[in-house]
């Protein structure tokens, strides 16, 4: 069974992070150049979050969603993994490329676009056409792909279907699609195939279940309003994917339905209406995704900044570090300082662009060019700010580690 983090001041949790910091710390000194951040991903534990997101599943078939990871080897890594079947991109030129070097033939983008460049390209090219599925939810998304598409090529269409719970004028979840209703879905399935394209499949996301934290220790009484909010929103949304599933049946066979996020694995796979579960962030588990009461992983990723002075006794600064999550403003957004232990960020400061003051008992003991190992928010934002992702794995037989280093998306020169 994988574990999540245990309470901090827990003295398990306490050498559990010694041990990590003089793990990484001793990847480093097997680098000819080491250059920060140094961002490095366990493999054990990665291959152990992959099992554990196949066993949650529980035969469904599991789509990578590759904005959690951006590392093409980590991505054919997690690819290789049993129960894991094709990969839901986020942009359309990342599709294209994943595409066209032949990491997978099976591309749904989980977003719409409006990329009239990439869609041309697309539109032109019957092999890549055959390879992605585009996601849309208006028709304006339809005016657009038949203006890019050349005649002769069969381009395929995914719906995307809000999944957020309503309660009247209340509306909680992503504002991502405006369909809701069978008819409109109907609608717009009609419409596409009309104009010739390939309706494929359905999107269903409900990221008020799989993306937010519901047993946080500090939040006792938020994390039991939140477990109502998502039990009633899966019961909510179950009804809803049955009545457009019946609906879709009288006008085309879909290939999938896809539906949920690493922390909705168990409930999302639970609805017969839905064929695969997407799931990326449970790989390299962030520090959004430590307090579930579905899920307990290990987190995977990090990465080392070294420290460049020492302003006092108890307070040391690192080089840079400031790499803030995106999404809602708050303190669950910044980077986490996590091996060794006892070190925080300074509330006037935070984590800075170009370095970053820390304080805390463990301060007092660290000198200058010590390594300071941080955890990101999120999962696949940390592989854009850095060339290169070092993958430590231990070798079989008990013969310690290896380093492999890889390029990231960013590494490889791509900005998607």
């Amino acid at each position: 069974m994988t574990r999540s983090p245990k309470p901090a001041g827990d003295p398990a949790d306490r050498d559990a992070r010694i041990a990590l910091a003089r793990r990484l710390d001793a990847a480093v000194v097997m680098l000819e150049d080491p250059s920060t951040p140094m961002v490095v991903v366990d493999l054990d534990a990665f291959d152990a979050n992959a099992e554990d997101l196949a066993r949650r599943a529980t035969g469904t078939p599991i789509r990578l969603a590759s904005k959690s990871v951006r590392v093409p080897a980590l991505i054919e890594r997690a690819l290789s993994h049993e129960g894991f079947e094709g990969v839901l991109a986020y942009s359309l030129r990342e599709a294209l490329w994943l595409a066209a070097n032949d990491v997978t033939d099976d591309i749904v983008l989980g977003y719409p676009t409006v990329d009239r460049g990439a869609l041309q390209r697309l539109g032109g090219d019957p092999l890549l056409a055959s390879r992605i599925t585009l996601m849309v939810d208006d028709r304006a998304h339809l005016d657009l792909i038949e203006a890019c598409r050349t005649p002769g090529t069969q381009v395929r269409v995914a719906i995307d279907i809000d999944a957020g719970l309503r309660r009247g004028p209340l509306h909680v979840g992503p504002k991502r699609s405006p369909l809701h209703d069978p008819a409109a879905v109907v609608a717009l399935a009609r419409d596409a195939l009309a104009r010739g394209l390939v309706v494929d499949g359905v999107m269903t996301y409900e990221g008020q279940v799989a993306g937010v934290p519901d047993d946080v220790p500090s939040q006792r009484a938020k994390s039991l309003v939140v477990r109502r909010l998502k039990a009633a929103s899966v019961t909510q949304l179950d009804d809803r994917r049955a009545r457009i599933a019946r609906a879709l049946a009288d006008v085309v066979d879909l290939r999938f339905w896809n539906g949920g996020g690493s922390g909705s694995v168990e409930t999302t796979v639970a609805d017969p209406v839905v064929t695969e579960v997407a799931a990326g962030s449970g790989l390299l588990v962030p520090t959004l995704f430590d307090h579930y009461q579905s899920f307990r992983p290990r987190p995977a990723a990090w990465f080392g900044v070294p420290v460049v002075r020492r302003p006092g006794d108890t307070v040391v600064t690192v080089a840079g570090g400031g790499f803030i999550a995106s999404g809602p403003t708050g303190k669950d957004r910044s980077p986490q300082p996590w091996a060794p232990p006892g070190l925080q960020l300074t509330a006037l400061e935070g984590a800075g662009e170009v370095q970053t003051p820390l304080t805390g008992p463990g301060a007092g003991a660290l000198e200058i060019g010590d390594w300071v190992w941080f955890r990101h928010a999120k999962a696949g934002e940390l592989a854009e700010h850095t060339n290169t992702v070092h993958l430590l794995g231990h070798l079989p037989g008990d013969r310690g580690d290896e380093v492999v280093s890889v390029p990231s998306y960013r590494g490889l020169g791509h900005a998607w």
